[in-house]
């Protein structure tokens, strides 16, 4: 009798790894979708808000996510995406802008601070 209530102890426990494996995989699929949305979004910030929106939304529907936000803050792209799993749900922020000492339009080097956390 007791190797049965063992048997379904570790059945329980195993359910729980994988269930707790499945978010995990959510989330970094999640990440996935945002950190290409906003590298897109940023490529496309001279086109404007809707320009840079669209290109990350086009990139994360061809990774088979969904974005659950996006903006653009000079040429800082801030993007949020979601995923799910069962009943659990993912979101995950990420952004993107131009590399440290990068040109700006007109050929000078880009001044704009870095302001918080990335």
């Amino acid at each position: 009798m007791w190797a049965v209530a063992v048997l379904a102890v570790l059945g329980v426990l195993f359910g729980g790894v994988l269930a707790c494996g499945q978010v995990v995989l959510a989330r970094h699929r999640a990440a996935q979708v945002a950190d290409l949305g906003a590298l897109a979004a940023a490529d496309s910030w001279a086109g404007g808000t809707d320009a840079a929106c669209g290109a990350a939304r086009r990139v994360a529907g061809a990774q088979g996510g969904r974005l659950a936000g996006c903006g653009l803050r000079g040429r800082y792209a801030d993007v949020t995406s979601v995923g799910s799993v069962g009943p659990w749900r993912v979101r995950v922020r990420a952004r993107a802008g131009p590399p440290v000492g990068a040109l700006a339009p007109g050929g000078s080097a880009a001044t704009e601070p870095r302001r918080g956390r990335p």
